[in-house]
């Protein structure tokens, strides 16, 4: 069980960076955007380190303050849950 949770958190972690990075490009070019509900859904499905991650990566949703607190909150909150998991597991 271990180890399928660990491996979905890594995945959508990466799903999480990857979104940032691409809304990020997106919204260089003036195209149709990703939408905030998505980056907050990957966010919440587990991808919240990796979307942090890319906020300070990509410079995006920087000056936003429901992400720039909302998501090292998440971290956090996930950072428990993975030290729960494998330690008391």
């Amino acid at each position: 069980m271990n180890q399928l949770f660990f491996g979905y958190l890594i995945l959508m972690n990466i799903v999480g960076f990857a979104t940032m990075g691409i809304d990020k490009k997106k919204a260089q070019k003036n195209e149709y955007r990703i939408s905030e509900k998505t980056l907050w859904l990957v966010a919440f499905a587990g991808g919240a380190l990796g979307s942090w991650l890319g906020m300070q990566q990509f410079r995006h949703k920087t000056k936003h303050r429901t992400f720039s607190m909302g998501l090292p909150f998440l971290v956090i909150v996930y950072g428990g849950l993975v030290i729960y998991t494998y330690y008391w597991q």
